[in-house]
């Protein structure tokens, strides 16, 4: 999955005319929890209101952020709650609110309460685009919590990897706010892990860069700080409270090294991973354990079997899943970054039964020659796999598929194409990997049903 980093700005949206409505307050009952960026359905005079800030069963007063008198719908925040629901707390943080900080949707919700909305959403998703019920997909109406229960109150500090936005006035860093180029200052981010808050990313000034990306590794000790200078600016001397590399992109997205590793070394598996150049890894410290676990159990995988790993990355489910086949078994990994490609090579050079190949997964598939296999884990980026390749893999015929999602309108749309080509879920679990936020991760297993649906 190619999880959620800090948010950046939407452009926008071409407005269909109308007179602007930005600033009108609406007196509205909240209705259902809706699908992205952590808002509820409302209703006023029969438009359509999107609110973030809200829950359902609430009455509140909602103040448009976007839209016009003739909008098919608006955008707004709960400015004022006239009748809370039962699971609405003081947000812990001091930034999360109507127009401050976008990073967290849902401050204001207790973590059951947060939990209890995902559960509404991957719901809804699968009876809209599956056309299944929660039993039918094989999953028992829970998302999962991950991590040990924290004290009432406590803001668990997760996310190993933060995107700051420095201010060109102040030179100081922030976090976007939702839907916008505009920055919210913070002086600390609470969901940060304590391997990126000790860095002291917040406490300096940053002259002449654009943003700041810190990265804390988990299982080492590695800290990294990847740069985006402004345009035709020379970056700082960089002096932080812990050893951490640096580095820099630049205008063409090129990646330089100031000093220090171009990599940090993430723990997991059982295995230590090389991370080149800021690239992807799961930014909760206990979501690639989690995954590979689920996915471990769902596949099941035998001695001697083979098995391919879609949109690889580093290489975690290869590397998991060519231990478990041993040496009679082969394992190919397809991704499509280069510098992945090099790290999965370098991560799995002891395992003589894998091969990564560089290329997209689309595009290589049906070039391999393979008409068979036993396994398939497919962990595609937000848009999902899409109707082309799941044909292609239905055609392989494997024993078992496992499907990791982090988009649920995704991975629904793709469970009724794998359908359409003969496999159902047997098995699907959903892990609360983000908490204060409207995303979570998703392990749907698949097996073979017969007969294609017509």
């Amino acid at each position: 999955m190619r999880t959620p980093r800090a948010p950046k700005a939407e452009p926008a949206p071409r407005g269909p005319g109308g007179d602007p409505l930005v600033g009108e307050r609406y007196e509205v009952e909240v209705g259902a929890v809706a699908h992205g960026g952590g808002h509820c359905v409302a209703r006023y005079e029969g438009r359509v209101l999107f609110v973030r800030h809200a829950l359902p069963g609430e009455k509140v007063i909602a103040q448009v952020t976007e839209g016009t008198t003739k909008s098919r719908f608006l955008r707004a925040d709960a400015v004022e709650i006239l009748e809370p629901a039962k699971d609405r707390i003081t947000p812990p943080c001091p930034f999360s609110g109507p127009g401050k900080c976008g990073g967290c949707d849902w401050q204001h919700v207790t973590p059951g309460g947060q939990r209890k909305l995902k559960v509404q959403v991957l719901t809804e998703q699968l009876a809209k685009l599956a056309g299944l019920t929660p039993v039918e997909a094989g999953w028992d109406g829970s998302v999962e919590p991950v991590g040990g229960k924290l004290p009432a109150g406590t803001v668990p500090q997760w996310r190993s990897r933060v995107q700051y936005t420095v201010d060109p006035e102040t030179d100081r860093v922030g976090l976007r706010k939702h839907r916008s180029h505009d920055i919210q200052p913070i002086d600390r981010c609470l969901i940060a892990a304590p391997g990126v808050s000790e860095l002291g990313i917040e406490a300096r000034d940053w002259p002449g860069v654009a943003s700041v990306d810190a990265i804390a590794a988990t299982g080492s000790s590695d800290r990294q700080v990847v740069l985006v200078p402004r345009p035709g600016a020379q970056l700082p001397i960089v002096e932080l409270d812990k050893p951490v590399s640096i580095s820099r992109i630049d205008e063409h997205e090129g990646f330089h090294r100031v000093h220090g590793r171009t990599f940090v070394r993430e723990v997991a598996a059982g295995r230590t991973w090389r991370v080149s150049n800021g690239g992807f890894w799961q930014i909760h410290p206990e979501a690639p354990d989690t995954l590979v676990g689920a996915v471990l159990a769902g596949l099941d995988p035998q001695y001697g079997e083979n098995a391919l790993d879609l949109y690889c990355g580093v290489g975690l489910f290869a590397g998991a899943l060519a231990e478990r086949v041993g040496e009679e078994g082969a394992v190919l990994g397809i991704e499509s970054s280069k510098q992945a490609v090099v790290d999965a090579r370098h991560n799995l050079a002891a395992l003589e039964n894998v091969r990564i190949e560089c290329d997209k997964v689309e595009s290589l598939l049906p070039r391999t020659g393979i008409t068979s296999t036993d396994l398939v884990v497919l962990d595609p980026p937000r848009a999902g796999a899409g109707r082309e390749t799941v044909a292609h893999l239905v055609g392989l015929e494997a024993r078992r598929i496992a499907y990791v999602a982090c988009d649920p309108a995704a991975l629904s749309r793709d469970l009724a194409f794998f359908r359409e080509g003969g496999y159902r879920p047997v098995s699907l679990r959903a892990f609360d990997l983000f908490p204060m936020t409207h995303h979570f991760e998703c392990v749907a297993i698949l097996e073979p049903i017969g007969e294609p649906v017509a």
